[in-house]
């Protein structure tokens, strides 16, 4: 079962979301809050696998909240930004901060499904708003191969690395090669880490 503790200031769209998630067999909602410290509090308490985030909250946004999350763990729960924001200001924010994941608002419920499902298996997830956002940036000091940003950017999508290898036509043992090569670049052991960081330092 997916634990999740859902953050955002607006009750009709928790409802909406609680809604939407409760309906799913393999997750529950065990706590809401209205501000950032509110968020940090839930999960303290409850310690939830996913935590869904919106960036600004009266009372306390959810920017400080994931930093004083990822304070306390690199990992858990995992992160996903639920917002109406999608500036490359304020994606490379909530990225630089600790988040695994960014998707605004208008996704279809079927994406968010999935994505709560990917983020809880360690899978990072980013809109396609967010990776148009964060596109045009300077030449970053570590350099990807084209496949390489490729297989990051699958990362990003989500899904098992049997699908993403499917989306690049290549093999499942081709993309493991692939990942591989792009973890010892940026120094990083999962997939999460291997999208913060390549999207922190501009490499896709």
């Amino acid at each position: 079962m997916i634990t999740l503790v859902i953050a955002d200031d607006h009750p009709l769209v928790r409802d909406g979301i609680v809604a939407i998630l409760t309906r799913e067999d393999d997750i529950t909602v065990v706590a809401e809050a209205a501000t950032g410290p509110e968020a940090v509090a839930m999960v303290a308490h409850h310690d939830p696998d996913v935590v869904l985030m919106d960036l600004r909250m009266p009372g306390g946004d959810g920017l400080e909240a994931i930093r004083v999350l990822r304070a306390t763990s690199a990992t858990r729960p995992r992160i996903l930004v639920l917002t109406t924001y999608d500036t490359d200001h304020d994606i490379r924010a909530a990225l630089a901060a600790g988040a695994d994941g960014y998707l605004l608002k208008d996704t279809p419920r079927a994406d968010l499904i999935r994505a709560v499902r990917d983020l809880a298996a360690g899978r990072p997830v980013l809109s396609a708003a967010a990776l148009t956002a964060l596109a045009g940036r300077g030449a970053p000091e570590v350099a990807l191969t084209p496949r390489e940003a490729d297989v990051v950017r699958e990362l990003a999508a989500g899904g098992t690395n049997r699908e993403a290898a499917a989306r690049l036509h290549v093999s499942e043992t081709t993309f493991k090669t692939h990942l591989s090569r792009v973890y010892e670049k940026l120094g990083v052991s999962d997939r999460a880490a291997a999208v913060r960081v390549a999207y922190e330092r501009g490499l896709i």
